[in-house]
């Protein structure tokens, strides 16, 4: 029975430890597109701000354009106003000149505000890109440093499952049969016995079958169905024999009674 025991405890840890391992390798993917999502929001946010300096760069083209048409209107109707014959004529030119020059200077204004968003695109441009730079190369050492891992556990999986295979084999079948089951449906099928309660459940055991447990039997929790062991090596030593007291011992000595006291 203590054989089946041993042999039962260690499947149970291979099976936890296969457990934790493909859980493991299953997250490892996560981190490689989270280093590739940051990777890819820097590179958009670098794209909208090379689409924006494209942007104010054509809106300077179209303001110069027409800052250079109002001016040379105005100048136009510069020349006119030494030709003009009446009151009349000469307060609509004057009207021509300030409105063209009110434009071109309003542009003008348009064009200087551009020029400050161009330079503040420029320095964010040059900082989200050197930043592009520095994700992308952290995606290539989280995609290395996944593929090192995945090949260690996938080399630790490949022993456990020969080391698996091994101990199942020296495991009676119905036995075995039963640790299945109750591990499928528990997560684990055997758990230790201590302090007369469960492990496993923490649920405490009857008296009779906490001293057949003691014996080296293997039993179920009556609460979680795990099967139930007792280590003795983890049992509490006994305590160190007291020794016994003489009557009288450690008592001062009485004094002797003086007559006429």
């Amino acid at each position: 029975m203590q054989a089946l025991i041993e042999n039962l405890v260690k499947l149970q840890a291979i099976e936890l430890n296969r457990a934790r391992l493909n859980q493991q390798m299953r997250a490892l993917p996560a981190e490689i597109a989270q280093a590739a999502a940051a990777l890819a929001a820097a590179q958009r946010q670098s794209a909208d701000l090379s689409a924006a300096l494209a942007r104010e760069d054509s809106m300077r083209t179209r303001l110069e354009r027409d800052i250079d048409g109002h001016r040379q209107k105005a100048a136009r109707f510069r020349v006119q106003v030494d030709s003009v014959t009446t009151p009349e004529q000469a307060v609509a030119i004057e009207h021509e000149i300030q409105f063209a020059t009110a434009e071109a200077d309003r542009l003008e204004a348009d064009e200087y505000a551009s020029l400050e968003r161009t330079e503040a695109h420029e320095t964010a441009l040059a900082e989200t890109r050197a930043q592009v730079e520095q994700l992308a190369a952290e995606v290539d050492a989280v995609r290395t440093s996944v593929a090192a891992r995945q090949q260690a556990m996938a080399s630790e999986l490949a022993g456990l499952d020969a080391e698996r295979e091994a101990v199942r084999a020296a495991i009676d079948s119905d036995w075995l049969a039963r640790f299945d089951r109750i591990a499928s449906g528990r997560g684990t099928g055997i758990a230790r016995a201590e302090n007369q309660q469960c492990t496993g459940c923490r649920m405490g055991v009857r008296p009779q079958v906490w001293n057949q447990l003691r014996e080296g039997e293997l039993l179920s929790c009556d609460s979680c169905s795990r099967l139930l062991y007792w280590d003795p090596a983890l049992a509490p030593a006994p305590k160190a024999p007291q020794p016994e007291l003489i009557p009288g011992a450690g008592r001062a000595p009485r004094k002797p009674r003086v007559a006429g006291a």
